[in-house]
């Protein structure tokens, strides 16, 4: 392993997107956004219309975080690109949108609190790249795909839209929430009330005078506000909390509004979508940290009980983290189904 980034064969192309659906977003967040579309080797020599994957980062994700790399490892975007110059995967271009927002992610969801992020997604996105690439714009030529939070939308969006995706992978993808994200509820009222005085708001006084993170309870703090702000805020923006502040009990009114959102309970109400996938592809580590390998389990019940025609399912050893080379994997699996 060289420690520096390889020549490409093919190449990452860098633009800028002006979402007319992300503007005057109730955060203040960017509506121009970035976008990276990776173009394998030989696209410029060729007429072929190619199919398209997107994707879709996890929690926190910031688009130029996909050239970071660990170490005596090659990074995300090097990986695609020596699957495509040894040709173990049929060409296609690879789309990375920008979804992060100022309260770490989007979860790929429209919010009344953070804007529509799924619209701007299928709508907005696709859209552009179609008009600005060589794509075979059809759903069954199209897919999306994630890691975590980028999992959960590369789920989401694909049952919720199955006229945009045709086919979608998710790697340890958000879903069982009573497993991924309750669990964390006692620990952070606890923090609240021992440090902030039960007050959110006095959480982001203290985390905006430090650098992020610098708290070992700031990064499940931001995710409990962040996945409420998704999940569970009213048409005026308020974010509601799937728990009391005081006890941790939770309020099932709005805990449901979350339920609403679990890849798991959706794909319930979404066979057809799912029978309908021209692949569907699901992993995650053994030892995931957020028990996503769980949440897979159960997902990859409900798309077997859906009767969708290919289906690829795996628990490998692993934790939550670091499982960048995965990616090409998932990659090619879907682009030789999507032929």
């Amino acid at each position: 392993m060289k420690p520096w980034s390889k020549t490409f064969a093919g190449r990452v192309e860098e633009h800028t997107i002006t979402s007319e659906l992300l503007r005057g977003n109730r955060r203040g967040d960017p509506h121009e956004r970035p976008i990276y579309v990776y173009v394998p080797p030989g696209y410029d020599t060729s007429t072929e219309r190619l199919p398209t994957i997107y994707m879709l980062q996890g929690w926190t994700g910031q688009i130029d975080m996909w050239r970071n790399r660990n170490a005596f490892r090659p990074n995300a975007l090097e990986l695609f690109d020596e699957l495509f110059e040894s040709k173990k995967a049929p060409p296609a271009i690879l789309v990375f949108p920008d979804a992060w927002t100022s309260w770490g992610g989007s979860q790929f969801l429209d919010s009344p609190a953070l804007g529509p992020y799924h619209s701007y997604l299928c709508n907005e996105v696709v859209a552009w790249v179609d008009a600005h690439y060589r794509t075979n714009a059809h759903r069954d030529h199209r897919a999306v795909t994630g890691k975590s939070s980028g999992g959960s939308g590369a789920m989401m969006n694909a049952m919720l839209r199955p006229d945009v995706f045709g086919a979608f992978a998710t790697h340890a993808g958000d879903a069982l929430f009573e497993h991924c994200y309750q669990p964390h509820f006692p620990k952070n009222v606890r923090v609240l009330r021992d440090a902030y005085d039960g007050s959110f708001e006095n959480f982001f006084a203290d985390h905006a005078t430090r650098p992020a993170f610098s708290k070992s309870s700031d990064m499940s703090l931001l995710s409990d506000w962040s996945m409420a702000s998704c999940y569970s805020a009213d048409a005026d923006g308020t974010v509601q909390l799937p728990y009391d502040l005081r006890t941790g009990e939770l309020r099932p009114e709005i805990w449901a509004r979350w339920l609403d959102n679990d890849p798991v309970r959706l794909a319930r109400k979404k066979h057809e979508a799912l029978r309908s996938m021209r692949a569907v592809y699901i992993d995650a580590g053994k030892q995931d940290d957020f028990n996503l390998d769980l949440g897979a389990t159960a997902f990859h019940r409900e798309v077997v009980a859906a009767a969708t025609k290919e289906v690829f399912f795996e628990l490998f050893n692993a934790t939550h983290f670091a499982i960048e080379y995965r990616y090409p994997k998932a990659v090619s699996w879907l682009l030789e189904r999507m032929q």
